[in-house]
């Protein structure tokens, strides 16, 4: 049987690979932009409370996947991933301390490629993580045209510049500041709008020979909150509520837990004395918590909105492809749980959508300003609605293929099980299928891989980063429409192998039943008996393709029940 289904499974992949849909396209440069730390708190999501819209406005002229998944929740692995297209598994980062071109093998990233096909490529504030893990250089001058550009006023993002009570400065988690006494008298964020906006007109200009690639990546809302704080007045503390599962669930293994010890070392968070891993933020905090991001969120649209309009008014709209994401989620009190660093959605769930001119949308609209930038202050009457939305299950490894694709350049083949020794090839899928077509429902074959490590089966100081060395367990996660699936195995750092025989702890959770994941319904007991069933699979079946076999025979029963009247 189950060779049967491993074969159904395989053939299925094949095909999906082979037949991208043919898209007619008008986009020759590429605007890239990427945020830190945001989750789907946007207005095109769904979210009632936050205000977004220049965000909504470009996802109403967008094609907007509801159910992307990045491939580890932070941010060097994340985006080492995605620039790649390779898993966390063949770039071997896990931490922030290894460059993948010693440590794995020589790869080609997304600007890498357009810059191989004439493109200029340019970067601006965050986009690959600085420091080792992008060789100290943002992985110049391979994927880039130019020397990337970073906010000076960065520098001063870690130290104490958070007024307390008393006036004195302080390095605290909640930072809404007097942008005029900042020095400089600027953030980061209002940097590297202000460059990539300066950037955008040169070209719009005339200013590049040939088509160009801009990337700019905005660091909020990362923490800490240091942010304008005119921004909070859009959320007032009586609008804000507190996550509507707070507490942690009793099913949840103990290796899964994010005992957000980024949150801990603040300041403010540092007076609280909250026991650890498991004592709550004060309810009145974790309010000010969440009225913090939000505002960070809002002052992050405003910075979008100032690119989308210099995009407008340089003349390149009709013409640029723009697309818009995110590195991972950000827990904001789900399952006790604050930060990134787990495997659950609200942690690997992202914002991804693409706008292709004459494909998302109409080239008969296109005349006069497509993207007006909207104050967030300003009496509104503007509403965005999401444009054509996808809502199976995409990854952020199918963002390199994707791009390439919808610009009219070859996109990257897929790798072989064991890569890396391609310089160039995709572990993901070219999405380019879903533009242009009605989705006809869910798609079980549409799956999402993500991973985190640990040091331990017990929270630690160092759980949330542990160093490559110390990692002892790695948590696999599967999430398909239904279902998230996460098995927790031991795990080699010197191999940079896990053990599927060795499983230290899983997890289930069936969506339509319970969509916050607070219930987990895995048994050792229904693992022992699947293990025994699935002991004549291939040894060299990968392990995606062997858990996906292993949520078959797991959900079998799940789902003829839950159909019962």
């Amino acid at each position: 049987m189950f060779e049967s289904l491993q074969r159904c499974c395989v053939c299925v992949l094949i095909i999906s690979t082979l037949t991208p849909a043919v898209v007619e396209t008008k986009a020759k440069n590429v605007l890239f932009i990427m945020a830190d730390d945001l989750r789907t708190t946007l207005g095109c999501y769904g979210d009632t409370l936050v205000k977004t819209p220049n965000i909504d406005q470009l996802a109403s002229k967008s094609q907007v996947f509801l159910n992307a998944f990045a491939q580890q929740a932070v941010c060097g692995p994340s985006r080492t991933s995605m620039l790649t297209s390779r898993r966390p598994d063949t770039t071997r980062l896990y931490d922030f301390y290894s460059y993948w071109r010693v440590a794995a093998g020589n790869y080609t990233t997304l600007p890498q490629y357009f810059k191989s096909q004439g493109y200029t490529t340019m970067s601006v504030g965050k986009v690959f993580h600085p420091g080792i893990a992008s060789n100290y250089t943002d992985d110049y001058p391979y994927s880039w045209s130019v020397p990337p550009y970073h906010p000076p006023s960065f520098r001063y993002e870690k130290e104490k510049m958070c007024k307390g009570a008393g006036g004195g400065l302080h390095a605290n988690l909640l930072c809404a500041v007097d942008v005029a006494e900042q020095p400089g008298g600027t953030l980061p964020d209002l940097e590297s709008a202000a460059e990539g906006v300066r950037l955008l007109r040169g070209l719009g200009d005339g200013g590049g020979d040939g088509p160009f690639f801009l990337a700019v990546g905005f660091h909020k809302p990362h923490i800490p909150f240091r942010i304008p704080q005119e921004y909070l007045s859009l959320y007032p503390l009586d609008q804000m509520s507190l996550a509507p599962d707070p507490e942690v669930p009793k099913g949840l293994p103990s290796v899964a837990y994010n005992p957000w010890m980024d949150l801990r070392l603040r300041e403010d968070v540092m007076a609280l004395n909250t026991s650890f891993p498991y004592g709550p933020i004060p309810k009145d905090f974790q309010l000010r918590i969440r009225q913090h991001y939000y505002a960070a969120v809002s002052y992050l649209d405003a910075q979008v909105g100032r690119l989308l309009s210099a995009l407008d008014d340089s003349g390149l709209a009709d013409d640029t492809m723009v697309v818009f994401s995110s590195d991972h989620g950000w827990s904001l009190g789900e399952h006790g749980e604050w930060a990134k660093y787990s495997n659950f959605d609200v942690a690997t769930q992202v914002p991804l959508m693409f706008y292709v001119p004459g494909v998302t949308f109409p080239d008969w609209l296109q005349a006069g300003t497509i993207f007006p930038f909207v104050d967030v202050f300003g009496r509104s009457e503007h509403t965005f609605k999401a444009g054509h939305v996808v809502r199976n299950v995409v990854e952020l490894v199918d963002v390199f293929p994707t791009v390439s694709y919808m610009a009219g350049l070859d996109p990257p083949d897929r790798c072989p099980l064991v890569s890396f020794k391609e310089e160039l090839c995709t572990e993901g899928d070219n999405l380019a299928y879903t533009f242009g077509r009605h989705e006809r429902g869910k798609d079980d074959e549409d799956i999402a891989f993500s991973q985190y490590p640990r040091p331990a089966d017990v929270p630690q100081v160092n759980s949330d980063l542990p160093l490559l060395a110390n990692i002892k367990v790695m948590g696999y996660s599967l999430r398909s429409w239904d279902y998230r699936y996460t098995l927790w195995l031991g795990f080699d750092p010197n191999t940079f192998k896990a053990n599927v025989t060795d499983v230290h702890a899983g997890e289930l959770y069936m969506l339509a039943d319970d969509p916050l994941q607070d219930h987990n319904l895995y048994r050792r007991s229904d693992h022992r008996r699947m293990l025994r069933k699935t002991s004549g699979l291939r040894q060299s079946l990968s392990l995606q393709k062997r858990m996906r076999l292993q949520l078959l025979y797991l959900t079998a029963g799940m789902k003829k029940s839950h159909l019962k009247p």
